[in-house]
């Protein structure tokens, strides 16, 4: 029995300890350590990173791979993505030489000045305030 009582005694000592070990607080003479940075925020966007992100997510429409997007491609790309508005005023916008297809050249023209206008300031890059989605920033067209 009293050796039971040692065994759970010495057992509870060893299980305080490990505790203590784990959850002891720094001595108050030493000075606090910096708190963890903040996570880095978003990096501005340039034009190029602009252009090509928009890019790629436009050509996504480009169904049948030629490097250009159609009418009708435009039209199930926008269906699929639940846009509201007409898909023809809004490919008719973007093709600007009216040849019936969006390319590449266009794309990078209109998404320039979707950039102007986002960037408010003017200095070639987009901070967090002028992205779209952001409280302050203008809606975006499509």
């Amino acid at each position: 029995m009293i050796r039971r009582s040692i065994l759970a005694v010495a057992l509870s000592l060893q299980t305080i300890a490990a505790l203590a070990q784990t959850t002891t607080q720094p001595p108050a003479s030493t000075p606090p350590t910096a708190a963890p940075a903040a996570p880095a925020a978003k990096s501005d966007i340039t034009l190029a990173k602009f252009q090509k992100r928009r890019e790629k997510a436009i050509m996504a429409a480009d169904t049948d791979g030629d490097g250009k997007i159609s009418l009708l491609e435009w039209v199930a790309f926008q269906a699929k993505r639940n846009v509201k508005g007409d898909p023809a005023k809004s490919f008719a916008r973007i093709d600007s030489n009216h040849d019936g297809f969006i390319d590449r050249a266009e794309l990078d023209a209109f998404f320039a000045k979707r950039f102007a206008k986002l960037d408010r300031n003017g200095d070639g890059v987009l901070s967090a305030d002028e992205l779209p989605g952001h409280k302050t920033a203008p809606k975006q067209e499509q």
